[in-house]
């Protein structure tokens, strides 16, 4: 801030103090790097948005933020240390906490909060339900679709072939999020309302839990002070992101010029309302978990995939870090793009 001459001392002071609270000695700044579930798109915009407005470094984070290649994939690089921090798949959280209970990181905020899990498959598919189609399916989908799994060919691509193969008949049906396949659809010209449909996960009583932020456990341990500033701010540039679609998604552009803003906006308003607005938000507040449906989809993987053991919920989360329930986001269905 310049002052004119005329200033008093009396008005510099006073700016003095009012942004006393906001500056944060460089010393002070814990470097921290977190990898995402994707590539860089719109919904991501949050995390870039907190960098940007300096919510970060308000709290003494300076978080580096790379792009991921998939949702499992934070789980390990947490766990081994790569990563300090993680945006991924609960999901895989609780399969890798059956298997490798010391190792496993913990969720401290969960984004995702409705499954966003579905099978595409042409407008024109004889497919109508999850039975009637031998598609790639996770096990626990399979029991609870009650499909019987040896009739299903499962064949492995790179996900930027998926909607190529669907609609050239290459594949019965695709597994994916399913906003990742709706807009990877329109970004290849295929226009999913019309020629795509879906057979969600969540219409077969998996009511997962999706993505959330994850840390080591140690380092929560350790570190917990960091931990609530990060999630402190990044529930605040969560809240600015709902009140300005715009300036989230191109904070995201900044990083990434090659995205189209329109289709991002569009993401990103469908991931807020097709993976983030389950009833319970009006109660619990986004970030926190229902204690009753996390135990259930904990025993249905379980179950389904016949892990070595029973994970406790403390194991997969710990709620002890939020910020206050009436500081988080309790609706998010008013978002506009436009």
């Amino acid at each position: 801030m310049t002052l004119s001459r005329r200033s008093s001392l009396l008005a510099l002071a006073g700016a003095i103090a009012l942004a006393a609270p906001l500056s944060v000695p460089a010393q002070a700044q814990t470097k921290l790097k977190m990898v995402l579930n994707w590539k860089y798109q719109g919904p991501q915009g949050w995390f870039f948005l907190a960098e940007d407005r300096g919510y970060f470094k308000a709290e003494g984070l300076d978080i580096q933020i790379d792009q991921g290649d998939g949702s499992a994939t934070p789980i390990p690089r947490v766990a081994s240390g790569t990563y300090d921090i993680g945006f991924g798949d609960i999901n895989a959280l609780i399969e890798f906490a059956a298997r490798k209970p010391e190792e496993a990181p913990i969720a401290v905020y969960v984004m995702y909060n409705r499954p966003p899990f579905t099978i595409a498959v042409k407008a024109d598919s004889p497919i109508k339900a999850a039975k009637d189609g031998a598609l790639k399916l996770f096990p626990a989908f399979a029991k609870l679709a009650k499909i019987d799994q040896s009739k299903i060919n499962i064949t492995n691509f790179q996900p930027n072939l998926r909607e190529q193969m669907l609609m050239r008949g290459q594949a019965d049906g695709v597994f994916g999020y399913v906003n990742t396949i709706r807009f990877s659809a329109k970004l290849s010209g295929i226009d999913p309302d019309k020629e795509l449909r879906w057979i969600n996960y969540g219409d077969y009583g998996m009511d997962l839990y999706s993505n959330a932020i994850i840390f080591s456990k140690k380092f929560v341990k350790e570190n917990p002070k960091a931990v609530q500033g990060f999630l402190r701010a990044l529930n605040k540039a969560v809240i600015d992101s709902i009140k300005d679609p715009k300036a989230s998604v191109g904070a995201v552009l900044k990083r990434e010029p090659l995205i189209k803003m329109d289709i991002e906006l569009e993401r990103f308003d469908a991931t807020i309302r097709d993976e983030m607005n389950h009833p319970e938000l009006a109660t619990l507040g986004l970030g926190d978990i229902d204690d009753a449906r996390m135990k259930k989809a904990i025993d249905i993987l379980v179950d389904a995939n016949k892990l070595p053991r029973t994970p406790a919920i403390s194991e997969i989360f710990t709620r002890e870090h939020l910020p206050p329930k009436a500081d988080r986001p309790h609706k998010l269905v008013d978002v506009k793009t436009n």
